[in-house]
């Protein structure tokens, strides 16, 4: 069924305060601070401010890694960034992401501190600074920048694009639902195709590129995100769904999953991590 209305573009767009859905009031054509709110800092070599969305459980579950490891030096302050309330917008944090997004990264171990943005950037940062989950064979290493930066560059489609007409927009319309349910399933396919004789993204070994593409389509065929398994077919990726569960099954995911978790079972919420035990 084609859509009811049909919107004709104005000659200069205008922002409308009060439309966009769920996340209208989070969305602004500008960029800066709105009020003055200085960030916290723990103890830990690393401050990390997020929320435990799939950029933010990429980061939480490579600190993770990296402490199973028994890599002492990555440990870390978790603090909350409640995107729902402004905290982005916050003085503080826009210092550390300009572009208020979560997750951002200060390393207090170098001075001054360190910051990074970005989560494909916070996982370079840190498989290199601890040489781990990151190829050294130049071959090997361009697989996994190749897969890494796939998923940075797909991802919007399947969150901002088909999450949002799906599960978030005001108003459900066929024309973005088709379009962006296309590009979603391509993407599984073309992860389908992959691990068809791979173990992980990459070959043999796990590494930045699973961890970073495991926060978003391992959640998505696995924990049903935007209540859309079902409509997506998900289980039918039959070689992403083990890829997905193999990773999902790792003792470090099922950690970093819970870290700055504010909504599902009670047991499994950690909305800020600050030791070891907070996971315990």
């Amino acid at each position: 069924m084609a859509d009811s209305l049909t919107y004709t573009p104005p000659k200069v767009w205008k922002w409308d305060a009060e439309s966009g859905g769920t996340w209208a009031k989070i969305n602004r054509p500008i960029a800066g601070a709105t009020h003055e709110k200085e960030l916290p800092r723990g103890k830990h070599p690393h401050q990390l401010y997020s929320l435990a969305t799939p950029n933010g459980v990429k980061v939480t579950v490579m600190f993770e890694e990296l402490l199973a490891l028994g890599k002492t030096d990555a440990e870390y302050d978790a603090w909350l960034i409640k995107i729902g309330d402004g905290d982005q917008f916050g003085s503080g944090f826009v210092e550390v992401n300009p572009n208020s997004k979560i997750p951002a990264l200060l390393d207090q171990s170098t001075s001054p501190p360190t910051r990074v943005f970005e989560s494909g950037a916070i996982l370079l940062y840190l498989a290199e600074k601890f040489d781990a989950f990151l190829p050294h064979d130049p071959s090997a290493r361009a697989e996994c920048f190749s897969w890494l930066f796939w998923q940075m560059g797909s991802a919007p489609y399947l969150g901002g694009g088909f999450g949002h007409f799906y599960k978030y927009a005001p108003e459900r319309f066929e024309y973005p639902i088709n379009r962006f349910t296309m590009e979603t399933k391509r993407q599984l396919d073309v992860l389908e195709r992959n691990l068809s004789d791979r173990q992980y993204l990459c070959g043999d070994d796990y590494n930045i590129a699973d961890i970073a593409t495991y926060a978003w389509y391992g959640n998505l065929v696995l924990n049903n995100a935007y209540e859309a398994a079902e409509f997506l077919d998900v289980t039918s990726y039959e070689n992403v769904v083990r890829w997905a569960s193999e990773i999902q099954a790792r003792p470090a995911v099922q950690r970093g999953r819970r870290v700055n978790k504010t909504s599902g079972p009670e047991d499994e919420r950690v909305p800020e991590r600050h030791d070891a035990s907070d996971l315990d």
